[in-house]
């Protein structure tokens, strides 16, 4: 016996969803209580640390939308309503570079168009596995791949590439968010790469020197600067290289701190705080980008001026962040995956050096700091925080 079949909800009904379109109801939104911070926290904390995308469907007039930008790297806003739309996009916080507006229904949008004319389940088969920043889950993970036999595979960062390498010296793996591919021995060369491994480069050369001039524009008092990370989840030695060619020459000291877990965090920057005129450079890595929220919490507790590595330490409270632009590099490693799928050799695909640049100012944390943003850092950057 079959169970009879329950009639749709009278609130789900077309006639009802139609009623949205009326310019009254939009407006009538406006009397709507705002979301509590938490609710962004919770998204945050489930979407894990790089890179955050996020897609809305019923987005209205764009209250849960302009509250969320600031913590993802990438949000499509979809929203069948012209009216709800409208009145969006003429709020402060809507046009952004990393955020998408579409006026559609949730049923006619597709994932199909971001994937070079492949078609999910049909014409491709995309398996996912996520390692959290856990250091513990890569070799797990990187075996699981392996084991499934893909044409190809995509991995973010050094130490997921380097797991990915040594199960595999034959199946294609094109990589993103790779700061030395040639000192990590992934490639021969940028231009010849050689082997089975292809892709693009997260930072140029001289990054460090870049962070720290960034750091003595901001607060020109700062003569000891901090390296804080862990040399167990990034190329350590390419930051280190870059940071003794240019450090000194902006008469300031720096001093390497490494760290592998919460515990050396705190223990190392309430040290390196006790010395007047200090600063902090957050150097990517799995275990900082981990405790991100600790390091921007330690950061304001000693009032250390400190320049990170990606958006998120901004969005969290950080100062400030200089990278290349995540969301537009993993765009372009997608375009390297479609053509070896199509049959091009990793080995003849050249390395790719970023183009694309991304600079996040808080606002509100410098003048919590006493610092003054100079104006030429302001109209570079591509976000800025109030």
């Amino acid at each position: 016996m079959t169970e009879p079949r329950r009639a749709k909800p009278r609130h789900l009904a077309p006639e009802f969803a139609v009623q949205f379109g009326d310019e009254e109801v939009a407006a009538a939104y406006r009397h709507r209580p705002p979301y509590p911070p938490e609710a962004f926290a919770i998204v945050e904390a489930l979407l894990g640390s790089r890179p955050r995308c996020v897609l809305e469907l019923g987005a209205g007039t764009g209250d849960f939308t302009i509250g969320l930008a600031t913590h993802v790297d990438t949000l499509i806003a979809v929203e069948p309503s012209r009216p709800m739309l409208a009145r969006a996009l003429n709020r402060d916080g809507a046009v952004a570079p990393h955020v998408e507006w579409l006026a559609m229904a949730a049923e006619d949008y597709t994932f199909e168009r971001r994937y070079f004319g492949w078609s999910e389940d049909r014409t491709i088969r995309i398996d996912i596995r996520f390692a959290s920043d856990r250091p513990d889950q890569y070799e797990v993970l990187a075996k699981q791949l392996i084991a499934l036999q893909p044409d190809a595979i995509f991995a973010y960062t050094t130490p997921i590439s380097a797991a990915l390498e040594r199960e595999s010296r034959a199946i294609p793996i094109v990589f993103a968010e790779v700061s030395d591919p040639v000192g990590s021995k992934f490639v021969a060369s940028p231009p010849r790469p050689g082997g089975n491994l292809t892709g693009f480069q997260l930072y140029e050369q001289g990054i460090t020197g870049k962070w720290a001039a960034m750091l003595k524009e901001i607060a020109p008092h700062v003569k000891r600067v901090a390296l804080l990370v862990d040399p167990r989840t990034t190329p350590y030695d390419y930051f280190l290289r870059s940071a003794e060619a240019t450090i000194p020459k902006l008469a300031m000291e720096f001093a390497p701190r490494l760290v592998e877990n919460a515990a050396d965090i705190k223990r190392v920057i309430a040290a390196f705080a006790a010395t007047p005129n200090s600063g902090l450079l957050v150097l990517p890595s799995g275990t900082t980008s981990l405790h991100r929220d600790l390091v921007v919490a330690l950061a304001a507790q000693y009032r250390l001026p400190s320049v990170y590595p990606f958006r998120f330490y901004v969005t969290a409270g950080g100062l400030i962040s200089y990278s290349t632009d995540l969301v537009d590099q993993s765009r372009q490693a997608a375009s390297y995956v479609d053509r070896i799928l199509r049959g091009a050799k990793p080995a003849e695909l050249p390395v790719q050096q970023p183009t694309k640049f991304d600079l996040v100012i808080n606002l509100k944390t410098a003048k919590a700091f006493g610092l003054t943003i100079p104006q030429t850092l302001l109209l570079q950057a591509t976000q800025v925080i109030e």
